[in-house]
């Protein structure tokens, strides 16, 4: 049995989601157009035979404008440091810049290899790809992948490479569990996904989600979602004429938690205001952020 921790990290919005859930071939991470979708370290479990690869990932490392975007990048760096190795993915399609180039030679400049992983091919020619290959050659990557997520292509080569890093001899899970993910923290996510799908462009960065009661029965889960908006206006754009929106963002999160609970899900959601919460410590850490020292 070989084994290993493995950090995702990169800027926001270049994919690291959608590369984790086509890892582990299930979802365990919401993902979306808006940027910065991922607030909260996920962990996937990998399974094989002979293997197992904890994968860790990180929210999108960018300039903080809050306390909340103080905390998540203390929460991607910290976890660029006890690991045995380290995938930097960047969005090749939009392009590899500064901010690109800052997390490289900060997380080359340490003990722990990394893995330049450039996703996003489906969208650029091989051209492109290939001089982006050749423009890095001349860092001291460990390896150099080029995957789409999306498409989960080149995604088996990529866990082959992986697994030449693992150094441990250790399982650290059952063959059956893929994320350490608590089951309040995939129901709250499920429902966040929905809205940062379905609302406007101002809604997205202004809400979160906080799974309250799971009553879980013989032959139905009883789920209370909050919805929490940083002003009122948000709250009439989440609610919706009629209830409609609301309404919507329940009967698309339904059929996702029904998927995961494999049966009938009774879901209540409720839309409440708390000002500027994402500048509030104490509704932080009773949303699940944590302060990284």
């Amino acid at each position: 049995m070989k084994s290993g921790f493995v950090s995702i990290v990169g800027r926001p919005n270049v994919g690291k989601s959608t590369l984790i859930n086509a890892i582990i071939d299930r979802k365990i991470a919401i993902t979306s157009d808006v940027s910065g979708t991922t607030r909260n370290i996920i962990e996937g479990i990998y399974h094989d035979d002979g293997y197992q690869i904890i994968f860790v990932d990180t929210p999108g490392i960018s300039k903080p404008i809050n306390k909340l975007g103080k905390i998540l990048n203390k929460q991607a760096t910290s976890l660029t440091k006890d690991v045995d190795l380290i995938l930097l993915v960047v969005d090749i399609a939009s392009g590899i810049g500064k901010g690109d180039k800052f997390l490289m030679e900060n997380l080359l400049n340490g003990d722990i290899p990394v893995i330049l992983v450039i996703n996003k091919i489906d969208r650029v020619s091989n051209e492109t790809l290939i001089m982006a290959i050749n423009e890095f050659k001349d860092y001291s990557f460990a390896e150099i992948v080029p995957v789409s997520a999306l498409e989960n292509d080149n995604v088996k080569h990529l866990i082959s490479v992986i697994k030449k890093y693992l150094k441990d001899d250790v399982k650290y899970y059952d063959d059956d569990i893929i994320t350490s993910s608590s089951t309040s923290f995939l129901v709250s996510e499920i429902v966040r996904e929905k809205l940062l799908q379905n609302t406007e462009e101002e809604v997205p960065h202004a809400i979160t989600c906080h799974t309250t009661k799971i009553e879980n029965k013989k032959d139905i889960v009883n789920l209370y979602v909050d919805i929490i908006v940083d002003r009122a206006s948000l709250k009439k754009i989440v609610i919706g004429a009629n209830g409609e929106m609301l309404k919507k963002i329940g009967t698309l999160s339904r059929k996702d938690l029904e998927n995961m609970f494999q049966k009938k899900v009774y879901l209540e959601l409720y839309v409440k205001v708390i000002e500027n919460w994402k500048d509030k410590e104490r509704y932080l850490k009773e949303l699940g952020f944590f302060d990284y020292e």
